[in-house]
């Protein structure tokens, strides 16, 4: 038997703009400390072989199910950790977390039955060694049939969480103990039901993860929501495998319903309702748990002065406490003052106090509705050959900042409404423009006319840096022909 990690990476972390955007989500940045938060998630489980010396456990490679849009950024970061995936599931759009699992298991291979972990891949977690022991539990129970959640031990009446009421205690065997029945999910509580939740000790938070044989999950998806079931069979067996990537049959997986691993199955079974030999059981976790859902919730897991200040980047305070201050780009000064949020950062500044952090969501919803690019997009934007950042900007000329990584390339492209002009800053390019093919190097430079086709490739060991110049009537991403693509990107995919 061995252990299946899947990495649930669908999330769009909001409350945490402006460093987490629509594209480029929180999952995908180092918040606390130098690995992105699904690396971390990654690196979870390392040495897990050792926590459980009377039961081998055999770690395989992650499945991540990630949103189609974030595939490139999924694939850079596991390759920076020299780590490889199982799978990487592309979902044309979110649909939750059962369908995620749902499709997961059916990347399991036929007469293989291992033992399924489900991790949200932006929590943190301090203590590495304790989570492991419980999952190497779990590991031990899921294999005896046992369908499995992490409920995470309170140390406040936290009203931003969904709790889970444990049952008796469950005579396990194998394991290090703590074990208990599920009696019961219960939705976020108001402040006073809360503290009573905190004193009598039978409830936890909910932590989004969960342990089952894959047999198990799928044959109760099929048993309690066949028609998840059924649209994800048809999504997955109707797709293709593009390298590492699995993508879906779009229109299957449309006509999936949304909804979560704890309503879907959780619930059922925690009301008691039978399924053979299937039991459901609660795991406590006192691991240092955070799911970083808020600027708040940062500042708590982050390190801190004497004067309890959070301080990245260029920042300085001056009798002033308790603050959070993130600086990407300017200086960021702050004096006499206390319980505030600063976060900076080219191209949007947020200022909050610390009790309104929830609230954050409401600046989203803004820039949403008055569809600027603030929303979905850094100043610097990804793809897979590498990054760009937007310098200037006029009525009809656009000055960009182009990395492109060693050994990579744009496609062989045209644009029907601008031209472009590319001077290499540092590196080497190999330039396809028109007929011609030859190199550029450092202060040299070409122009491409509109309607040329033309690629910009890095065939160095170093990245090459190029100042891109725009001009023309339109200057859009969207104005893009594409005759020939090594990362096998759809139309209108950027």
């Amino acid at each position: 038997m061995s252990l299946q990690p899947v990495i649930l990476s669908g999330g769009s972390g909001t409350r945490l703009w402006p460093l987490s955007r629509e594209a480029y989500p929180k999952q995908f940045l180092p918040l606390t400390g130098k690995h992105t938060m699904l690396q971390e998630t990654v690196r979870r489980l390392d040495g897990i072989e050792l926590e459980h010396p009377r039961q081998a456990i055999g770690l395989l490679d992650p499945i991540v199910v990630c949103n189609e849009a974030h595939r490139f950024l999924v694939a850079e970061q596991l390759r920076l950790l020299d780590r490889r995936p199982a799978a990487i599931i592309l979902e044309p759009e979110g649909r939750n977390t059962a369908p995620a699992l749902g499709l997961a298991a059916a990347t399991v291979d036929d007469g293989q039955d291992p033992v399924l972990l489900v991790m949200p891949a932006d929590h943190d977690i301090r203590d590495g060694h304790g989570f492991r022991q419980a999952v190497a539990d779990g590991y031990v129970l899921a294999g005896q049939g046992a369908v499995i959640t992490f409920g995470i031990v309170p140390d406040k009446p936290e009203t931003g969480y969904g709790y889970i009421r444990r049952g008796d205690r469950f005579p396990a065997q194998g394991t290090t103990g703590g074990t208990h029945v599920l009696a019961a999910f219960v939705e976020k509580p108001d402040a006073a039901t809360a503290e009573g939740y905190l004193r009598s000790g039978d409830y936890l938070w909910n932590s989004g993860i969960f342990m089952m044989k894959a047999s198990r999950w799928q044959g109760l998806l099929e048993r309690f929501r066949p028609d998840i079931a059924t649209a994800c069979e048809k999504a997955y067996r109707g797709g293709a495998t593009d390298g590492d990537f699995r993508r879906l049959d779009a229109d299957a997986f449309h006509t999936c319903p949304s909804d979560s691993i704890d309503y879907a199955v959780m619930e059922q079974l925690a009301e008691g309702v039978p399924e053979g030999d299937t039991f459901a059981l609660v795991l406590p976790l006192d691991v240092g748990w955070s799911d970083v859902g808020a600027w708040s919730a940062l500042w708590e897991v982050s390190a801190r002065d004497a004067a309890g200040n959070v301080l990245d980047g260029d920042a300085f305070v001056h009798d002033a406490r308790d603050n959070l201050l993130i600086s990407q780009h300017r200086m960021v000064a702050a004096v006499g003052v206390n319980n505030l949020i600063v976060v900076e950062t080219p191209d949007a500044v947020l200022v909050a106090s610390k009790e309104s952090a929830q609230d954050v969501k409401a600046v989203t919803q803004f820039l949403q509705h008055e569809q600027r690019s603030e929303y979905r997009h850094h100043q610097r934007m990804h793809r897979p050959w590498g990054n760009f950042d937007s310098i200037g900007f006029g009525a009809r000329y656009q000055v960009k900042h182009l990395t492109i990584n060693p050994g990579e390339s744009q496609a062989l492209q045209m644009h029907h409404h601008r031209a472009e002009h590319w001077i290499v800053v540092s590196g080497t390019a190999r330039v396809t423009n028109g007929e011609q093919v030859f190199l550029l190097t450092e202060n040299e430079s070409t122009y491409i006319p509109i309607g040329t086709k033309h690629r910009l490739e890095n065939p160095g060991a170093i990245p090459l840096e190029i100042i891109e110049v725009r001009s023309g009537s339109y200057l859009g991403e969207d104005d893009i022909v594409r005759f020939e693509d090594a990362y096998n990107r759809m139309e209108g995919e950027l």
